[in-house]
């Protein structure tokens, strides 16, 4: 018997979704070589938003508003709760560190602890799993164990 794949099957999946991942697997390497702790966050908070990207990417379609109107903006974790439901605890997540990662981006130093910092690339890392999974690849290696240093 022939086993059909589905449309989010590895074989499916868009170029795009692919590059995603990669790069949010750059990011969290360059999260975990980031010398100090803003740049750690951000680097790890930018992983997390290309991860979402990346399933987005391989699970979205393009919707047309209605004719003479526009769609309303919406920023990608509350896209990425309304195509995978069954991530909308991480988008919240997430969503809730965007404001963190802008002050750490912008350059303040008490934006984010280290404590902070290492907690979100350990997040980060676990769902760019998770989205792999769910997309139905196999994860990559996790970068951080639990009982690894970052630095």
């Amino acid at each position: 018997m022939t086993e059909l794949l589905s449309p989010e099957a590895p074989a499916f999946l868009p170029a795009t979704t692919h590059a995603y991942l990669l790069r949010a697997a750059d990011s969290l390497a360059e999260a975990l070589d980031a010398d100090d702790t803003p740049s750690r966050y951000a680097f790890a908070h930018v992983a997390a938003l290309q991860a979402a990207a990346a399933l987005l990417a391989a699970r979205s379609r393009p919707a047309l508003p209605p004719a003479g109107r526009r769609r309303p903006q919406r920023n990608a974790w509350v896209l990425l709760a309304d195509v995978a439901p069954e991530l909308a605890e991480w988008a919240a997540f997430f969503a809730a560190g965007a404001a963190k990662r802008a002050a750490a981006e912008a350059g303040s130093t008490r934006a984010v602890t280290d404590d902070e910092a290492l907690g979100l690339v350990r997040d980060a890392d676990r769902f760019l799993g998770i989205v792999e999974r769910s997309l139905g690849l196999v994860p990559h290696s996790q970068l951080v164990a639990a009982d690894r240093e970052v630095g």
